[in-house]
């Protein structure tokens, strides 16, 4: 089911532990990479998910989610509409909860591959501007 509603999107935040980031950038100057940093602060289990680079912010990064070991909440996603497929499939494959799609990311063909396993969707929202404007910054960030 996608999610749009601040009741559904609160329960996500707050349910939610572990965050595998999809396409997180090792460069502090993107977007991702700033988004990444502030859920790390406010307590979330963040996996970084980039084959291009060896760590983000010290955490050691997976080249897909199928490498990651354990259980997996919600897969962010931070990569072009048209990269999205591919990723449901392995959030599906792995037992993700929810896929998160931020903003400027929308895949209708994914959210409904998704929806129909049983997964969650949020698409085209910041989970950072989401979070803060929820449940405010727990921690410094």
């Amino acid at each position: 089911m996608t999610v749009a509603d601040d009741a559904g999107l609160l329960q996500i935040l707050t349910m939610s532990k572990t965050i595998a980031s999809v396409g997180v950038s090792s460069n502090p100057e993107k977007p991702s990479s700033s988004v990444f940093e502030y859920l790390l602060a406010q307590g979330f289990q963040m996996i970084p998910i980039n084959p291009a680079a060896a760590e983000v912010m010290g955490l050691k990064t997976y080249r897909d989610l199928r490498s990651v070991p354990g259980a997996i909440d919600v897969v962010q996603v931070f990569r072009r509409p048209e990269d999205v497929p591919p990723v449901v499939e392995e959030a599906i494959a792995v037992g993700a909860k929810v896929v998160w799609m931020q903003e400027d990311v929308v895949n209708e063909a994914a959210a409904r591959a998704a929806e129909a396993a049983g997964l969650k969707v949020v698409m085209d929202r910041c989970m950072r501007k989401t979070h803060i404007r929820l449940l405010g910054a727990s921690r410094a960030t």
